[in-house]
């Protein structure tokens, strides 16, 4: 318990990367979640609690509804520093929203096992407000309102300093597979020999959020970066059948972690003198792209790999000008049914005269 909460990160014979905070029911719950996630949630969950635990400061079994709420205030931060963008302090809601998330897991499989003296979850479902009538769930405020908030996109000429920006082909490629093809972050790194067809320009996509398989196209600019970087860069030694893997140091020929390629993107933004480009906000730019360039909302799902199309339906704000262009139809027959009414107007009372 002394060492409680720290997280160790190690790899079993299994070759999954798992991690430990030192409690031994904390630690279980960790296994049943690398049993069932994907491992960046794994990862999310176990820092999550790490965070909990140092700001609680209690043994897991000791927790109570109190300190939830004490959570909540310390990862709000000072009320009297906001941002200027969503005129919030502290954490952003969805990080806070994401930790209750973890605790609210950790306590839900404590309840379900039985065999601890966990019975009730402590991590409040909501506050009851004073509406009348509904359902129980119409009834209940969340702890944390997210906001529905746009994703920030590059521009053209700022994803184009970007790219310009990185100084090797296996960069090049790892940017452009966001950029051109909508990979997500993990997705890019989990690439293998075997998902690349070249043949056909696609992209198999197997280390997806949730576990699921598609198969994208990717443009020619991806796959030239990629060609360069097996043919030039790629070590001839590298014992892994990942395709993007370090190039020097220690980790000479070992997979590429997420940290590598966010150290990458965050030299390549410097030199670039760009103030925002993140792996997220490069998928963001593909898939409005691709929707201003008039693919079809079910086609940027199936890139994207969204499972719901509301998740997509994003990309329409995000669009300016199909949402322009839409406007203007609109406008254009609103005008044209208000000229005929008018016109029909003027026929009667000439008539009436």
């Amino acid at each position: 318990m002394s060492k409680f909460p720290c997280v160790v990160r190690f790899v079993p014979g299994s070759g999954q990367v798992r991690y430990r905070l030192g409690e031994p029911l904390v630690d279980r719950y960790l296994e049943f979640v690398a049993g069932r996630c994907r491992p960046n949630t794994l990862r999310a969950a176990a820092f999550d609690l790490k965070v909990f635990f140092m700001v609680t400061g209690k043994d897991p079994v000791e927790v109570t509804a109190a300190d939830v709420f004490d959570f909540l205030a310390d990862q709000r931060g000072d009320r009297r520093v906001v941002r200027l963008a969503d005129r919030e302090s502290g954490l952003s809601a969805r990080t806070i929203a994401r930790r209750l998330s973890s605790v609210s897991g950790l306590y839900a499989y404590l309840v379900a096992r039985g065999d601890t003296p966990v019975r009730v979850n402590p991590v409040p479902r909501g506050l009851l407000t004073r509406r009348q009538g509904g359902t129980m769930r119409s009834r209940i405020a969340p702890l944390v309102r997210v906001p529905r908030t746009l994703p920030r996109i590059l521009s053209p000429e700022e994803a184009d300093r970007l790219v310009g920006a990185l100084r090797r082909h296996r960069d090049r490629a790892m940017v452009l597979g966001m950029l051109l093809a909508g990979l997500r972050r993990c997705e890019v790194l989990g690439l293998r020999f075997e998902h690349v067809q070249v043949a056909d320009r696609r992209l198999a996509v197997v280390e997806g959020k949730g576990g699921h398989h598609r198969v994208v196209p990717a443009a020619g600019r991806f796959f030239d970066e990629l060609g360069a970087y097996l043919h030039d860069e790629r070590p001839a030694t590298a014992a892994t059948d990942r395709v993007f893997v370090v190039l020097k140091g220690p980790r000479r020929g070992l997979p590429l972690s997420a940290e590598g390629l966010d150290e990458i993107l965050d030299g390549a933004r410097r030199r670039a003198r760009l103030e925002h480009a993140t792996c997220h906000e490069l998928r963001h730019t593909c898939l409005t792209r691709l929707r201003e360039a008039g693919m079809s909302l079910e086609a940027v799902q199936a890139q994207a790999g969204h499972a719901s199309i509301e998740s997509t339906r994003v990309y329409l704000h995000l669009a300016n000008d199909w949402l322009a262009d839409q406007y203007l139809r609109a406008a254009e027959l609103i005008d044209a049914d208000t000229a005929v009414v008018a016109q029909m107007l003027a026929v009667q009372e000439a008539a009436a005269r």
